[in-house]
């Protein structure tokens, strides 16, 4: 594995006391590795370095050259204008950040010598999608048999986060627990508010374009365990699916790691904001395994009302105003609910500033503000979100409430 050196500097690889995964250790050597470990996959946009058009085939010596110089941490996605990469389990969050900004550095490095830019964005604002090609693997292959023209149309980018809880055998009740707030986690996240050289008028278009493929949306309201493994056994006994990692919910136990899987955001430009967010659910994670009663109280209603929630995080993103069972709550009052519950647990954690960075995301707005801006102040140039997005997702700014993003050149 090759890593930069500054990130040698904090990152120090080890392997967990069963020895069944990775873990990365800070560099002061806390000791064994912590319960609620964590990784963040990300999907980048390849986009020609001068004109920024989304990339229609890109040659596999490319991602050979990105997994290599990453230590096979980057890989194809399902469509040809699509690249991927995975953190390794990390249980301290500046290494993940740090990990995070090196896998942006070293394949956008790599695609630069192929003539090609990366965008972290939900979608491409340009991208046409019946211009799309498969990626030459046989498994994204048979999806695109499978999917047919909904797959060509799944030029989207999310990221997602794995978090391991101390008891796998439980997540079931964690994600019927979480299923209210995976809004709050597309407010946050939006990236998308341009499909096809359109301005939506959405924030987070990208799971609207997303539905449209089978087993998508929020999970089903499962018992236990045994119900979720009844309905992934009666697919795949129906020649439905191959096995359960073809089922793309916003929220799902992970078929290869003891995760509960988030899959709901976009990806995010700025990294910080994908850092506070993959802290966010890290700490709630923790907050509902340690009070499984929270999961009893997320009926029907509560699910219907999660799934108009959806829709309005996509429509509004940080501009939303939710819907509960008492009345509106706008996403400010709805998150600090969140971050004043999961207090102790942040601590432990260890990542209280980066969960309190999500209300710098609210503030100031998250990626779908700043392209919606940068395409006003243009003359409703779209080229120039496009601009902003390349420079962004590649840029060591903060952009704390108040401060500009890197202006589009």
């Amino acid at each position: 594995m090759t890593f930069a050196s500054d990130v040698l500097k904090l990152l120090r690889p080890d392997t967990s006391d069963d020895k069944q995964h990775l873990v990365i250790r800070s560099a002061g050597g806390r000791g064994k590795a912590a319960e609620y470990s964590f990784g963040i996959e990300e999907e980048y946009f390849l986009a020609d370095r001068h004109t920024l058009e989304v990339a229609i085939q890109t040659p596999n010596e490319l991602f050979e050259s990105a997994n290599w110089s990453t230590g096979g941490q980057a890989m194809r996605e399902m469509l040809q204008s699509q690249l991927e990469v995975a953190t390794n389990v990390h249980i301290d969050v500046n290494d993940a950040r740090e990990e995070l900004r090196f896998l942006r550095r070293e394949v956008a490095n790599v695609a630069a010598q192929y003539g090609f830019v990366i965008m972290a964005c939900g979608t491409h604002p340009t991208a046409v999608w019946r211009m799309s090609q498969p990626s030459p693997k046989p498994r994204y292959e048979e999806m695109i048999e499978d999917l047919r023209s909904i797959g060509h149309r799944n030029m989207m980018c999310g990221m997602h986060v794995h978090v391991q809880l101390p008891d796998p055998e439980k997540r079931m009740a964690v994600m019927r627990a979480m299923l209210p707030h995976l809004p709050l986690f597309i407010a946050l996240s939006a990236s998308s508010p341009f499909w096809n050289s359109h301005k939506t008028g959405l924030k987070g278009y990208r799971l609207a374009a997303y539905s449209e493929l089978p087993r998508t949306g929020l999970p089903e309201l499962f018992e236990s365990r045994r119900d979720y493994d009844d309905y992934v056994g009666a697919l795949q006994r129906s020649g439905v699916i191959p096995d359960e990692s073809h089922i793309w919910w916003a929220m799902r136990p992970s078929m290869k790691h003891p995760t509960l899987e988030l899959r709901a955001p976009d990806t995010c430009t700025f990294v910080d904001d994908a850092i506070a967010l993959a802290s966010l659910y890290r700490c709630l994670t923790r907050h509902l395994y340690l009070r499984p009663h929270l999961s009893k109280q997320v009926t029907a209603v509560e699910r219907a009302i999660a799934v108009e929630n959806k829709w309005r995080a996509q429509r509004y993103g940080t501009d939303c105003i939710f819907a509960s069972q008492d009345g509106p709550v706008t996403i400010s009052e709805w998150l600090g609910r969140i971050i004043d519950a999961i207090t102790e647990d942040a601590a432990a954690l260890e990542c209280s500033a980066e969960v309190e960075h999500s209300r710098t995301i609210v503030a100031r707005g998250s990626s779908a503000e700043f392209q919606l801006r940068a395409y006003r102040e243009n003359g409703d140039d779209i080229t120039a979100a496009s601009r902003w997005i390349a420079a962004s997702t590649i840029s060591e700014t903060r952009t704390d409430a108040g401060q500009r993003a890197p202006a589009p050149s």
